[in-house]
């Protein structure tokens, strides 16, 4: 099997690490009275910690309560691969099939340092639809994912028009990690050539480290299709999250301890 070499970047340029990994309708003007919009707030509401997800009935239930609770939330525009970076993560298959999220959860345990970490993972529809629901999901947060996809150059520019500032806003102090994702159509050349059409070309390492760097955040690169760097940034989440290592900018020193290991139970919760 084919083994491919990740690298992390931390907001003032450091690298975090590098390993070797396997590679292997809209809502208009939407009332309260909407069946999309009553499923999205009550879901917040909602008590998940019970619900196993089916495809993970069979697998043993971790029985101690958990030492830590965490949450992650993952934003970004519409299609950039949010939704198959936290399901991938969770052991669930790379969807083939592309469906805007109105509001997922995801809830896992990992190991963590000889703790019991509940992960729970909040995914986020990334369509302007969406922006009046999209901050109930901020409150209580430990560590938010910016993603932008590197076939999608106006994605990377929407970090810093859009998410960066309402990240800011709603999660004033939370650590950030910016996320370039389908870094494997890179190399596609179908997706150049739809590219080079525009004049433009896919979303290099540098673009976004620079964008990082303006906005005080950590920065990983990862391919869901492929598994690659994706157990990674969650690492490098959890280290955020539960160290409470702060984003440069924020009063707090970068990431640079060794990396850990990590072993993430199969049960999970999907809402």
């Amino acid at each position: 099997m084919a083994h491919a070499s990740t690298e992390r970047y931390l907001a003032d340029g450091s690298h975090y690490g590098a390993s070797q990994v396997h590679s292997p309708n809209a809502l208009s003007s939407a009332s309260t009275n909407s069946p999309q919009i009553s499923y999205y707030t009550s879901t917040l509401s909602s008590d998940y910690s019970h619900v196993v997800a089916p495809s993970m009935a069979s697998t043993p239930q971790l029985v101690s309560r958990p030492d830590i609770k965490t949450k992650l939330v993952c934003v970004g525009d519409g299609g950039v691969g949010k939704t198959c970076l936290l399901m991938v993560y969770s052991g669930h298959p790379f969807p083939t099939d592309y469906c805007p999220t109105v509001f997922e959860n995801y809830v896992t345990n990992v190991s963590f340092e000889d703790k019991v970490v509940e992960f729970a993972l909040w995914d986020t529809a990334g369509q302007e639809e969406y922006d009046r629901l999209r901050p109930l999901s901020y409150p209580e947060s430990h560590v938010i994912f910016i993603c932008f996809s590197c076939d999608y150059p106006p994605s990377l520019e929407n970090v810093e028009d859009k998410w960066a500032p309402e990240v800011s806003h709603f999660c004033e102090g939370v650590p950030i990690i910016l996320i370039a994702t389908k870094i494997d159509l890179r190399s596609d050349q179908h997706a150049r050539d739809l590219l080079a059409a525009q004049g433009r070309h896919p979303v290099t390492t540098e673009e976004g480290q620079a964008v990082a760097q303006r906005i005080g955040a950590s920065y990983a690169e990862v391919s869901a299709m492929h598994r690659r760097g994706v157990d990674e940034v969650f690492q490098l989440a959890l280290d955020l999250a539960i160290k409470g290592t702060s984003r440069i900018g924020l009063g707090g020193a970068a990431y640079e301890g060794p990396r850990r290991k990590i072993r993430r139970k199969l049960n999970c919760t999907i809402l």
